[in-house]
């Protein structure tokens, strides 16, 4: 299974590809999607991303997480986060947003096995 595209971003809206929904913040992973809720694992800009954020999307088989921190950058990405990623043997990218979706995108089209977590207003 390949990784979708992300086909648009815009302030607090993405659409991707092969999914009627439009999301505020999301989660991609090879063959799906969904709404990343931050209620779930109590997540909020400080300390920002958890291991608990990314553990649906690991058990996935990923090898490359891609970590958007918002269009203005204010959601954190703690070191701890890190280190969890690659103790599970994935590469992290944490970018901004746009960015994060672009470079996202790219590895996808490669056919990396690419996930991501994406954080589109601030």
């Amino acid at each position: 299974m390949s990784s979708p595209e992300i086909a648009s971003l815009s302030w607090g809206q993405m659409k991707v590809k092969g999914c009627s929904t439009t999301y505020k913040d999301c989660k991609v992973w090879p063959g799906g999607s969904r709404t990343w809720d931050w209620r779930e694992t109590g997540t909020n800009h400080s300390p920002g991303v958890q291991p608990a954020d990314l553990e649906e999307v690991v058990k996935k088989g990923v090898k490359t997480m891609v970590i958007g921190r918002g269009m203005s950058e204010a959601l954190q990405v703690p070191p701890s986060t890190v280190e969890y990623l690659k103790k599970n043997g994935v590469d992290v990218l944490v970018l901004q947003t746009e960015k994060a979706v672009a470079e996202y995108n790219a590895l996808a089209a490669q056919g990396v096995k690419v996930g991501g977590v994406f954080h589109s207003t601030c």
